[in-house]
């Protein structure tokens, strides 16, 4: 299997690298082919702009969707999204390794989904959820929280986790077809003593030891919805 990891945390001794670095040991130990993108080493530039496309569909105004699917079918992305798509392509399972920040991702990270995503390959009319552009690959979100378990939930300060990642795991991945694994948490990081984080470096070896085995989250098909994309009556 080939594996991508988009690695985003801006400290190469964290626990998220390490995470990372444990990934691709695990993952290469069994066998899978790996490539990492290191956003912050590469100094990955996360902000959607009309440089992203050596040549414009219409030079006048900026439609950024259309211009990424001008620019794909042209083969005039900018250098830095076309070797991104590369990787894209080339994986079979991709692996979001980041620290939450505000409920969501790094910038950096989400700069690499808004010029990365690109439409016309990615997604685009009803090429959507399970007719996505990336429909029969995998993708994983491997993760750090600063709270503590016990805060998310029904009740519980934050809210439930899944709720807060819906952005992400529905919005960003499921919208493209990929079929989205269990995220792995690694809660309450920072406070941590060596030897709980080591605790969490083994729960994660084995999270991913067992990846054919997760069940998938479960995500709109396209065949319950008419043209207008209303709900389809109950049969």
């Amino acid at each position: 299997m080939n594996v991508l990891i988009v690695f985003a945390h801006n400290e190469a001794r964290s626990f998220n690298a390490a995470m990372k670095d444990l990934a691709v040991d695990t993952l290469r130990a069994q066998g899978h082919a790996v490539q990492v993108s290191d956003l912050y080493a590469m100094g990955f530039n996360p902000v959607a702009s009309a440089a992203d496309f050596t040549q414009r569909r219409n030079p006048d105004y900026l439609v950024y969707a259309l211009e990424q699917r001008h620019g794909y079918e042209t083969g005039t992305l900018a250098p830095d999204i076309a070797a991104e798509l590369d990787k894209l392509q080339w994986a079979e399972l991709i692996i979001f390794n980041f620290p939450i920040y505000w409920y969501g991702m790094p910038a950096i990270l989400k700069g690499w989904v808004d010029r990365v995503f690109v439409s016309g390959l990615c997604y685009g009319g009803r090429r959507i959820y399970d007719r996505g552009g990336l429909a029969g690959k995998r993708a994983m979100l491997a993760i750090s929280l600063g709270g503590q378990e016990h805060m998310f939930g029904p009740d519980a300060i934050h809210g439930e986790l899944d709720l807060l990642l819906r952005p992400i795991q529905r919005g960003m991945l499921g919208y493209v077809g990929l079929t989205v694994l269990p995220p792995f948490i690694a809660y309450h990081v920072p406070y941590l003593s060596h030897d709980a984080r080591q605790a969490i470096l083994a729960d994660y070896q084995a999270h991913l030891a067992r990846l054919d085995q997760l069940e998938p989250l479960a995500f709109p098909r396209m065949d319950d919805y008419d043209e207008h994309l209303r709900p389809k009556p109950a049969p």
